[in-house]
């Protein structure tokens, strides 16, 4: 009688042991298939394959250069790969429209159009971002202030600040703080810092949080004091660039008029500007007025460039 039960059992042991074993295989094979349906939909998706040609894009020097710079602009959230491929679009089109409406040779410029393009993005960000940064220096010198006279370490006023303020003070006070958190010192944190948005108020701000971190002294008068300077050099770059406005968009008036000159010559006379490249007369008319107008367009930016 015990022998036959445990027969039974031993019998149902195995029942249930080979019902889990087919049941678990079973499961296992659907999410295989599962996986491996999603898994060619995504392949098949566009985004996928930007997102897949834009990894291997971030490999390369050049790829590295672009994320690097787009970070600095605040940028990060937009792949390098669809800017350069914007600007080479562009550029492109630019060479066509150049090459059909005037000379082929001058199709060449939508490369310089390229380079540019993309340089100018790239640096026209970093110095909204840095201006955004400036703009917002007044505040967190304040906020600053009071975190420290509330008894907060520069350290932990770094971290109120930067959930206390709007981007991009929060993105680059969270990015102090976080490498702080990580083990780096105050000093290559805020260096970091000044190192991304180089300015002269930035640098004056970290230099006092470093002393009075190295050496002690009124941190809190002294942050307030240049919260008061940073507001008023705050109202003066606003005027100086107000007045600066205009003769800043001369400039790139002066290359704007330079290219319509030529499509105004080309229309009163067509293949007239094709002529002009394939003669020496021509081609040296081309050349001194292009360095006039380059010149002009150089010499007005630095008359009213304003680093202040």
């Amino acid at each position: 009688m015990i022998l036959l039960l445990l027969l039974v059992l031993s019998f149902l042991f195995c029942t249930f042991l080979l019902a889990g074993l087919i049941d678990l295989l079973t499961v296992a094979r659907r999410r295989r298939d599962l996986v491996s349906a999603l898994e060619t939909v995504d392949e098949l998706s566009l985004s996928h394959r930007v997102a897949r040609w834009d990894r291997a894009f971030r490999r390369t020097r050049p790829g590295r250069w672009v994320e690097h710079q787009l970070v600095l602009a605040g940028e990060e959230e937009r792949r390098p790969l669809v800017v350069v491929a914007v600007a080479v679009g562009g550029g492109l089109v630019i060479g066509w429209v150049l090459a059909l409406a005037l000379a082929p040779v001058l199709g060449l410029l939508g490369i310089a159009a390229i380079v540019v393009g993309i340089r100018w993005y790239l640096s026209r960000g970093r110095e909204r971002r840095r201006e955004q940064f400036v703009a917002q220096m007044p505040e967190l010198a304040r906020v600053l202030s009071n975190a420290t006279s509330a008894g907060l370490s520069i350290a932990g006023a770094i971290g109120v600040a930067a959930t206390e303020l709007a981007a991009p003070a929060e993105t680059e006070l969270s990015r102090v703080a976080s490498r702080m958190r990580f083990g780096a010192s105050l000093d290559d944190a805020m260096k970091e810092l000044e190192s991304r948005l180089p300015s002269r108020e930035v640098a004056v701000l970290v230099s006092t949080l470093l002393v009075s971190a190295r050496s002690g002294g009124s941190l809190v008068s002294a942050l307030r004091d240049i919260a008061e300077t940073l507001e008023q050099r705050k109202e003066v770059r606003r005027e100086i660039r107000t007045t600066l406005a205009e003769s800043t968009s001369t400039g790139y008036l002066v290359i704007v008029l330079g290219f319509g000159l030529l499509f105004l010559l080309n229309a009163i006379q067509p293949g007239t500007v094709q002529a002009m490249t394939t003669n020496w007369i021509g081609q040296l008319a081309l050349l001194v007025s292009g360095a006039m107008f380059a010149g002009g367009f150089l010499l007005i930016r630095r008359m009213t460039r304003f680093d202040g």
